[in-house]
């Protein structure tokens, strides 16, 4: 039987290695899932995430733990740009699994998140929040947590 919460004593976050992209792959299916109304996710997506865990120079992963459970993962990219004055991170998957949301693990996997690009000498974290205004409790969430709106962002499929 799934629980409904959890303690924030009992939750650990821990870097992803590629032996976890199972894991990963769970969590993030359901993110995208979640995302699309249940609309099939391509399958180029499911098959990248090992490829992704790999590349490990520019590409990290936290997974906030639940004893030894994954209840949410938050994956993150370093990038350079002048507009963000040299080196940079971007989360690009963040997912806690829904009972155990508004709890303060996915403020764990931020607040961890943001001290690896402190390591790493990041300036900034970006963040690509959700379609507007259903995914409004994403906004508000990173809204929370200090982030502030720079504008939308906009995609080219290559």
């Amino acid at each position: 039987m799934t629980s409904d919460h959890c303690s924030l004593e009992t939750v650990t976050v821990r870097r992803v290695t590629t032996d976890d992209a199972p894991i990963v792959a769970n969590l993030v299916k359901a993110l995208f899932n979640e995302l699309r109304d249940g609309a099939m996710v391509p399958q180029y997506r499911s098959e990248s995430i090992s490829d992704v865990l790999a590349e490990t120079e520019r590409s990290f992963g936290l997974l906030a733990l639940d004893g030894s459970r994954a209840i949410g993962v938050l994956m993150l990219t370093e990038a350079v740009a002048i507009f963000a004055g040299g080196i940079f991170g971007q989360i690009t998957e963040l997912y806690v699994m829904p009972d155990f949301r508004s709890q303060g693990v996915a403020a764990m996997l931020v607040k961890s998140a943001a001290e690896l690009g402190r390591a790493r000498g990041w300036k900034r974290m970006d963040v690509g929040a959700p379609h507007q205004p259903r995914w409004s409790r994403s906004l508000n969430f990173y809204r929370s947590e200090g982030f502030v709106e720079v504008g939308p962002r906009l995609r080219l499929d290559l």
